[in-house]
Formats: C-alpha cells, structure tokens, sequence
C-alpha cells in the first residue's frame, strides 16, 4: 500500500490532555505522555501544552523514546485585521521551532470567529467568512506558504469544526482559491465527518493535495446525541464523540487505500480528542495502532 521508508506514524496528545481544554487529563504527566506513545508503537506526535517549553530537554526526552514531533500548530487570525501581523509572527516562531525539531510540515488553521472553544454548538453556530475575509484568508495563507516554502517546510491547512472552513462545500472555495504549490491540505477524516461530509470522497479529490493525515474516527450514536442536545465541541468530546481509528463508524482502508494510490508521503497521525477517565489513553492508541498495521501492513 505505502512506500515504509516515507511513511511515519504519529499520535497526537489529545488521548491524554488536551490544549483547548487544558483541564483535561492535566494530572498526567509529560513523561506519562510520551512514553505510553513509544510503547504503543509511535514514532513521532504533535505537541501538547504540558511538554517542556526547552528545546534542548523536549528533543532529548523525544529522543530517548525514539520519537519526534510531527507538526506544530498555528491559530491564523487573518480574517480579523488587527491580527494578522502577529499571525506572521507566531508562525515565524513555530516554523522555526520544528525546523529545529527536525519536521517540515507545519499546520495552520484559521480561528477567526471560530466556537469550538466556545459554549455553543459548533454546527448551528460556526462563523460563516465574507468575500472579504475570504480573500483576507487566501492572501495571508499565501504569505505563510511563500515562508515555509522558502524554509524548506510545507504549509497544511486543517479544516476544523467550529471554524469558517469546517465543511467540505468550504473546503473547496479554500483549495479553489489557493496556490496549491505554497497552500497543502491536512485531512481530518473525524472532523469532516462530523461536519456532515464523507471523508473518503474528499480524499479522492484531494488525494494529491493532501500533505498531512489526523485519522480521526467517530462515534455515530454520540455524534447524533450530541447534535440533538445542541452540545457545544468540548461538551461533545467528553460525551465520547470522538475515538481512535478502529473504534468507531468509519472504515480507513478505502481512505488509506486512495491516499497510497496517489503517492502519499508523510505523517499519518492518530488523534482522538477524549476524557482519559472514560478512555484508556494506552489502550486506545494501542488499539489504533493495530489497526492500522492490519490495513496498511506495517
């Protein structure tokens, strides 16, 4: 299916704590974190809010454990003009910072607006972007991937719920409107999903396009519960909505099967935003894991 050599398998932290709310499994620790993702099968993750902030002491910690960091996050504001200048800046800081970790995607998600962190429900209540905003996004997504381009790192959009491009009908204008050489696409299957799109017909679309992969899956019965009660996306995420690949109503195999068919190189990262309390976070990435060594065969 894959090449094994430019494949890598990440997880993100979200099993065990969570950076939207920090509140969550914050009594585990870093140490915790990133040795249960070596022990179960891990070579890399994202970065989470209680690892250390001293480059030298997080490569070595990694580095004992035979990881290292698969992306860092920026929040892109460019749809609220006040805050684009401090955009370009906090993306200077994070492109410098995997470059120095090793990485060379960097993954960017604009937050103007946006509700997920907010008391609502993210689908009723997500921000809908002007022309104007539009353009305001493609132009600063463009001055970001002219950035990473010239640092030798590629720039992933991830769209998100709770977002102005959360759907797939969104998804769309933005990869329209934008260079595909400067602008990549992240896939997060369980958050088009969520949003009311099929994940497998994007990837087949976008299959070329897509530079970075979160394997997301979702509970369906929660998923509809949530949404009838009108849960906002953190309420949603402690009632379950999300889980590991292999635990819940999406089949990969198709969705791996039609990345692999376009070349796909890069990181495939496990991510189930969850309540360590309710879901094991060993057993769960464990259980991912093996999941995708049935399917993909390493």
């Amino acid at each position: 299916m894959f090449d094994r050599k430019k494949i890598m398998f990440g997880i993100t932290p979200t099993c065990w704590t969570n950076d939207d709310f920090p509140l969550i499994g914050n009594d585990i620790s870093f140490f915790q974190v990133i040795s249960e993702m070596a022990l179960a099968g891990y070579e890399g993750c994202s970065v989470g809010h209680n690892f250390p902030k001293d480059r030298a002491v997080l490569k070595a910690e990694l580095a004992r454990r035979g990881l290292r960091v698969s992306e860092p996050w920026v929040s892109t504001l460019f749809t609220v003009k006040e805050m684009t200048e401090r955009t370009v800046q906090n993306f200077h800081q994070q492109l410098e910072f995997i470059k120095d970790m090793g990485g060379h995607d960097i993954v960017v998600a604009e937050l103007g607006g946006a509700v997920h962190q907010q008391p609502v429900a993210p689908l009723p209540n997500k921000p809908i972007f002007t022309d104007a905003q539009w353009d305001a996004l493609v132009a600063g997504l463009h001055q970001l991937g002219e950035i990473a381009n010239n640092a030798g790192m590629r720039l992933c959009y991830h769209h998100h719920m709770g977002t102005g491009v959360q759907t797939r009908a969104e998804v769309d204008r933005l990869m329209a409107a934008t260079d595909p050489t400067l602008v990549n696409l992240l896939l997060d299957t369980g958050h088009l999903y969520w949003s009311g799109d099929d994940p497998l017909e994007m990837t087949r679309a976008y299959a070329k396009r897509i530079k970075h992969v979160h394997l997301k899956d979702i509970r369906a019965d929660v998923m509809r519960r949530c949404t009838e009660a009108r849960l906002s996306f953190g309420e949603s995420v402690m009632e379950g909505i999300f889980t590991v690949p292999g635990d819940g109503v999406l089949d990969f195999r198709p969705i791996l099967q039609a990345l692999a068919d376009a070349g796909f190189e890069g990181w495939l990262v496990v991510e189930a935003e969850q309540d360590p309390a309710k879901a094991n976070p060993l057993d769960h990435a464990r259980k991912a894991r093996a999941y995708l060594r049935d399917i993909i065969g390493f």
